[in-house]
């Protein structure tokens, strides 16, 4: 039995928004990376709060810490990357998903105290542009043609 398939090719907005939200990722993962390389930093500032920690209660803060963001991190990312592969196939439902997570991403540069990587701001940026692509109008005109093929 055969089928034929007449699905529609994304058009260029949709491929560079699906590339950047995969450069994101990277972006990500690359963040975590440079907070693993900031440890001793972690520490110190948990030194100087003023907190009654012994050292190898400092040591296991700074570990639980890092390795708590780095386990979401990875998870966003993999969810991130889930969400694209279904962004570029026509699916709308990804897209807005896509844009939500790309708020909370820029959102969490601003929470804390400059805790950001500048990794952390790229990915942000890039991720940005990505939804600025995935809502234009020919990008709008492939979710629509792709939904009506359904």
């Amino acid at each position: 039995m055969t089928t034929a398939t007449d699905r529609a090719t994304p058009p260029a907005t949709v491929t560079a928004a699906f590339a950047g939200f995969l450069v994101s990722c990277v972006f990500t993962v690359t963040s975590v990376g440079v907070l693993v390389g900031t440890r001793d930093d972690l520490v110190d500032a948990l030194r100087s709060s003023g907190t009654a920690m012994t050292e190898e209660q400092l040591q296991s803060a700074a570990t639980f810490s890092q390795v708590l963001f780095a386990g979401i991190a990875v998870l966003i990312t993999l969810v991130q990357l889930w969400l694209a592969f279904k962004l570029r196939s026509g699916r709308n439902w990804a897209r807005v998903l896509l844009s939500v997570l790309t708020v909370f991403q820029v959102a969490s540069l601003f929470i804390g105290e400059g805790g950001a990587t500048l990794p952390a701001y790229g990915g942000a940026l890039v991720a940005a542009l990505a939804v600025v692509a995935s809502w234009l109008p020919a990008s709008n005109a492939y979710f629509e043609t792709v939904k009506r093929t359904r």
